[in-house]
């Protein structure tokens, strides 16, 4: 075999560019959990000694911990003053919970799967599906974290107003089913726009359950919102005008079977709304760095998932509106389009 030395200077190059951000991840959950970057959102540039003193924590770790930040240009050294600035614009990405560019989340995920690591590697050798409820605490909770400002941003002012005549009904009074919804709160923002319609949110994770349950308790929304157990094919009820699947439909082990229970549990003018990570049909179409993200998820969370559900059928998180249609119509959907789209989702709608 013949080496091509700049080439493999390169990727050398890249793996070290890899390495370095794998292990700064940790230090970023560090910062979340601790509040450091949020102790720094003022923007006012600050020593070691003065986070520290902040923070109610140890100066030196903190001095290690900024100085990593640095290296990575997460914030900016003066080294005349010796003190650290977060800017402005990096804030909103790391101390700000509320902004739609809210990031921390999707590291606390990316932990969780290096907890797990044992676990998938030995689902690779013996075939068997690891069920969300098998991971690690940080997926659940980070999960939330990451898709939340995502929903905030975009639930209510884009999604919803994308499909058909759905804003009106809501906005009227309408019932909605929010299937797969872990701690509630794409539920949640949809009950507190729209106060003349009820909710009702469906997860087969009790803990997550319980958690949705106290996160209405908090926004003041349980008066219109609860949370049951219970699986995407077996959910109660019947004549819902909304029933919506964020991000969870490719995880299911029988989509196609959640997709007739959905068909039999809406009003005959009813909708529903599924959101899906952003994937083209094609697996070299998704060849780029969000699908190497979904990709990387996906090997680790949502295959193990659905293979540990009745059928298996694996549909992974760049399933891509093609398949995902399939899985639509096979459940006696006889309108299914894209509504709108984000550089992270697909927002497709299906009608009877």
């Amino acid at each position: 075999m013949t080496i091509d030395e700049t080439k493999l200077t390169e990727f050398i190059g890249t793996f070290v560019g890899e390495l370095g951000t794998v292990m700064h991840a940790a230090t970023v959950v560090i910062g979340d959990k601790l509040g450091l970057y949020r102790a720094m959102a003022d923007g006012t540039p600050v020593t070691p000694a003065e986070l520290a003193e902040r923070t109610a924590t140890d100066e030196r770790y903190v001095r290690e911990w900024l100085s990593a930040q640095a290296a990575a240009g997460y914030v900016e050294y003066d080294a005349p003053s010796g003190r650290f600035t977060l800017p402005a614009e990096h804030a909103l990405v790391l101390a700000d919970d509320s902004a739609p560019v809210f990031i921390p989340g999707a590291l606390q995920v990316a932990g969780s799967l290096w907890k797990d690591e044992a676990v998938i590697t030995e689902a690779f050798r013996t075939g068997v599906g690891v069920g969300w409820h098998e991971h690690h605490h940080d997926l659940f909770h980070g999960t939330e974290r990451f898709f939340r400002p995502g929903y905030n941003a975009n639930l209510v002012a884009e999604w919803i107003p994308a499909l058909d005549g759905v804003e009106a009904k809501l906005l009227a009074g309408a019932r909605v089913a929010d299937v797969g919804c872990g701690h509630g709160a794409s539920t949640i923002i949809m009950a507190r726009a729209y106060p003349n319609s009820t909710f009702v949110g469906f997860d087969y994770h009790e803990a997550s359950i319980e958690v949705a349950r106290k996160a209405a308790a908090d926004a003041g929304v349980a008066d219109r919102v609860t949370f049951e157990v219970a699986s995407a094919k077996d959910y109660p009820g019947s004549g819902y005008d909304l029933v919506a699947c964020f991000d969870c439909l490719h995880d299911m082990g029988d989509p196609v079977g959640a997709s007739r229970h959905v068909h039999a549990t809406l009003a005959g003018d009813g909708t529903w709304l599924i959101v899906e990570p952003y994937a083209n049909d094609r697996l070299e179409d998704n060849l780029n760095p969000v699908g190497r993200i979904f990709y990387s998820a996906s090997t680790c969370i949502c295959t193990p998932a659905s293979k540990a559900q009745e059928i298996g059928l694996a549909l992974g998180a760049q399933a891509g509106e093609a398949r995902l249609g399939a899985v639509v119509t096979q459940g006696g959907f006889t309108r299914f389009r894209r509504a709108t789209e984000t550089p992270f989702n697909l927002v497709l709608e299906a009608r009877r």
